[in-house]
This record gives C-alpha cells, sequence and structure tokens, in this order.
C-alpha cells in the first residue's frame, strides 16, 4: 500500500509550514496533500507559494494533490476553488460538491468531506472523473469492505489512518470564540495551537479539539494494528494527518507507519507509533463499528 500525508488542517507560521514539507522530501511517503481545508481566511501560503511546494515535491518523487476548501462560504471562495480546480497537471482532492461540480470531467480525488457512503454515490462520482475515494473517519471496517467489492473499475481508496479526526464543520469560528473574538477580526488566534484547542468535559477528560470552524476529536486516531486488516479489503493509501512536533514528533510516525506497511504479511511484523502527547491518546472505535473515542485492545497502540 502507498503512503500519504494529508493537508495540514492547523494554522502553522509560514516557515514551518515550508519546513514540515521540505521535511517529507526524504520521507518514504508516496503522496503529499497541499492546500488549505478549514478557512479561507488563513493565508500565510498563497497558491503560487503552494504551486512551488508542489514543484519540490514531485522532484522528490511525491505525487502531490490540491486539497480544496470542505466549506465554501462566498462568492470569492467559490472563484478561488475555481482556479485551484484548474491547475494545470495536478491532481485535485474535491471536499465539497461545488469542487465535484467544477472538476468534472478530469480526473479527482473525492475527498473524505464529501461523505460517500454508499457505492451509488461512489460510481456517480466515477462517471464525474473521481480516480480515488478517501473513505469517510467514521465508516466502519465491514461496512468498507463491502463497498470496495463492488466499487468502480480503477478507482484507488483510501483512509484515515492516523490523526486528531475532523468530525464537523460551521459558519462560526469556536476558537475565535473561546478568546471573545468575532470570525471577522479573530487575530488568526488558531495559530496559538498547533495542534487545535482542547476541550475537556467536566469530567476533565479530553472531548473535542476546536480548530477554528471545525470540530475535530481531542484523542487521535491510530490504525497503525490494523494494516493488513485494511490491505485485505482492498485499501490502496494510508493517509497520516499533519501534526506538530510539540504533539508527535510526525518524522517517527511516518517511519512506524511506513515498517508497518512494508511487513503487512510477515510474522515478526512489530511496528509501533511514538505515543502522542496529545490528551487522551489514541482511539480506533470508529473503524471497529465502535464509539470513536475508544481503543481496541486488538491493535498496536
Amino acid at each position: 500500500m502507498k503512503l500519504s500525508v494529508g493537508p495540514l488542517l492547523y494554522f502553522w507560521e509560514r516557515a514551518a509550514v515550508f519546513d514540515f514539507y521540505r521535511s517529507l522530501l526524504d520521507l518514504p511517503v508516496d503522496i503529499v496533500y497541499l492546500g488549505e481545508v478549514v478557512c479561507s481566511r488563513r493565508r500565510a501560503l498563497r497558491r503560487d507559494d503552494w504551486l512551488a511546494l508542489a514543484g519540490e515535491l514531485r522532484a522528490a518523487g511525491k505525487q502531490v494533490v490540491l486539497s480544496t476548501l470542505a466549506l465554501v462560504e462566498a462568492e470569492s471562495e467559490l472563484s478561488s476553488m475555481a482556479r485551484l480546480v484548474q491547475t494545470e497537471d495536478t491532481l485535485v482532492e474535491a471536499n465539497d460538491m461545488a469542487a465535484v461540480e467544477l472538476a468534472s470531467g478530469r480526473p479527482f480525488v473525492a475527498g473524505p468531506h464529501l461523505n460517500v457512503y454508499n457505492q451509488q454515490t461512489l460510481r456517480l462520482l466515477s462517471e464525474h472523473g473521481a480516480r480515488r475515494w478517501v473513505a469517510p473517519i467514521e465508516m466502519n471496517a465491514v461496512t468498507l469492505g463491502q463497498i470496495l467489492s463492488i466499487r468502480p473499475p480503477g478507482l484507488e481508496a483510501e483512509v484515515f489512518a492516523y490523526g486528531r479526526m475532523p468530525l464537523a464543520f460551521s459558519a462560526r469560528c469556536f476558537t475565535a470564540r473561546a478568546h471573545g473574538r468575532p470570525k471577522d477580526d479573530c487575530g488568526f488566534v488558531c495559530g496559538l495551537y498547533p495542534d487545535g484547542l482542547t476541550i475537556y468535559t467536566r469530567e476533565n477528560e479530553a472531548f473535542l479539539a476546536l480548530n477554528g470552524i471545525q470540530t475535530q476529536s481531542a484523542r487521535v486516531h491510530n490504525a497503525i494494528g490494523s494494516l493488513t486488516a485494511l490491505a485485505t479489503l482492498g485499501v490502496d493509501i494510508i493517509r497520516l494527518s499533519p501534526h506538530s512536533d510539540e504533539a508527535v514528533p510526525f518524522r517517527e510516525v511516518i517511519l512506524a507507519f511506513r515498517k508497518a506497511l512494508d511487513e503487512i504479511g510477515s510474522s515478526n511484523g512489530k511496528a509501533a507509533c511514538p505515543q502522542t502527547r496529545l490528551p487522551g491518546g489514541y482511539c480506533n472505535g470508529y473503524l471497529h463499528g465502535e464509539p470513536g473515542m475508544l481503543r481496541r485492545d486488538v491493535d498496536r497502540n
């Protein structure tokens, strides 16, 4: 199976973004997703900056995909999306049906935020040009296997296998609200939280994470122990979602997953991820048809 690094979901300083993606040049990842998915106000990098990074990554042998916004709220955002989709010789990940319409007739990736849960929808997207499908994060392995057994010919399947899970989007910016600021004058306070702002229950249990207009899980989904099962189902690509080194040494996460993928079918496979420093630790419930915040002991980490 191939290994991908999904789009950066957080707001990092410009230099940190360049440093992160350049750190991938010599790492064993096959596919890198670039672009802003969460908030159109985050403009530390412009389109030309993303394209410059894309050129460096391609030169290092990586496939590059440009990801679109998951929630389009204004005409200006739709226009920017249209320019992104029209980028020549670059695959686009469509995370909104407007992006699907704009990309229709050319190859694209059907992103996880399209919420595709059945074969009929998948076939429709394939007819529009989808060549890869990223399954919704809450889809269990049984349903995934059923869909993949009758997927359209030539369609790749990708699964979110590591990272705080993106659960929902809203027109309201929760991070700005937590600081008493309006969305239109947020001061980019989300930049204070390189892995999201953790929200706790009254019992002091890490529950959710706020990332601007996006709500995430507080716990980090980790499917490294299920890679053999996913390969058996016909999954082609495993996605890792970026985190800062304050949360986990991401380089080590990549190397651990690469080792685990290389050892599929081997009785000696013992690959394990470094422990995350984020509150709540790891979870893997959704993949097993259970609440996402749970952790199955049968999986490593």
